[in-house]
């Protein structure tokens, strides 16, 4: 099999998107000033390229597969294979939000009453389309950053720009009136390499490997011993993703339990768990999960 090329975002996704990779099993290691980072994986070659431009070079074919964002590959209309969102646990994961956001002592309160309007954002294509489709006229111009300025500064009346809480919004002094898209990253690959059965193989590999650290995040395992009598009021006190693991000891009168739990649940359980007479809790930290 060729090298299977790998794009990585850089910027604010690097570092993220590199412990990602480190969780599911791979080592990436930096080295100062270069684009092309070294990985501990003889099929797989890296390069450090724009979130943005990510989906344009996988469709292109310039790399088999790589991570950038849902807004990209619409920003750029690209045709790849989109194959797998990257989300984290519903424990963590906050999506993030294009909203279009006004002078908070602004009149603007719906989308239709910026007609005839200015409006910054970097997701020029996806936001003149999106309000073309509402037959809204609007003049919309890039923005090379600091896009929550513009309007501030009274270089637009509007923007449209990402958040997940809002707050950097809301610091600007700016009010959201709509929200545009919700996004995450997702795995892509380029068509042809999708339809060559050994770089399917790898991909797929490293799609299952990142889903499977993803979806450890926020999650931890639980063993302990449980007595007979008291073990159906400790399973019934278990939260586990699934039905826990219940196993005989060599003590007849003593059985051994493991559980999946969300982190932060065990601070409360384990206390509840030795009062209700389970012994031996190990709690253990969780690397993959895998769902088949």
């Amino acid at each position: 099999m060729s090298l299977i090329r790998l794009a990585i975002p850089k910027g604010s996704l690097q570092q993220s998107t590199i412990d990602l990779f480190k969780d599911a099993g791979w080592n990436i290691r930096m080295s100062s000033r270069s684009y092309f980072p070294s990985i501990d994986d003889p099929d797989i070659d890296c390069a450090l390229v724009r979130a943005q431009e990510i989906s344009r070079y996988v469709e292109s074919g310039l790399f088999d597969v790589a991570l950038t964002g849902k807004d990209w590959i619409l920003e750029n209309n690209s045709d790849v294979v989109e194959v797998a969102d990257l989300i984290y646990s519903k424990a963590t994961y906050r999506p993030a939000k294009w909203v279009l956001a006004v002078d908070e002592k602004s009149d603007y309160k719906r989308i239709e009453d910026l007609e005839g309007k200015k409006i910054a954002t970097e997701l020029v294509n996806f936001t003149v389309q999106y309000f073309k489709e509402r037959n809204i006229n609007v003049e919309v111009e890039f923005s090379w950053g600091a896009t929550e300025a513009k309007v501030v500064d009274g270089l637009a009346d509007a923007i449209v720009e990402v958040t997940e809480t809002g707050s950097t919004i809301k610091a600007h002094n700016l009010k959201i009136i709509d929200e545009l898209l919700v996004t995450n990253t997702k795995l892509i690959a380029n068509k042809a390499s999708w339809s060559d059965p050994a770089k399917r193989t790898k991909i797929e590999q490293i799609s299952m490997m990142l889903q499977s650290a993803l979806q450890a995040t926020g999650m931890t395992g639980l063993k302990m011993n449980a007595p007979k009598d008291k073990l159906e009021n400790i399973i019934a006190m278990l939260p586990a993703i699934t039905s826990p693991t219940v196993s005989p000891l060599y003590d007849s009168n003593w059985f051994s339990l493991e559980i999946i739990i969300l982190e932060s649940q065990s601070r409360n359980l384990i206390p509840e768990l030795l009062r209700a007479g389970a012994r031996g809790i190990i709690e253990y930290p969780l690397k993959k999960v895998l769902n088949g």
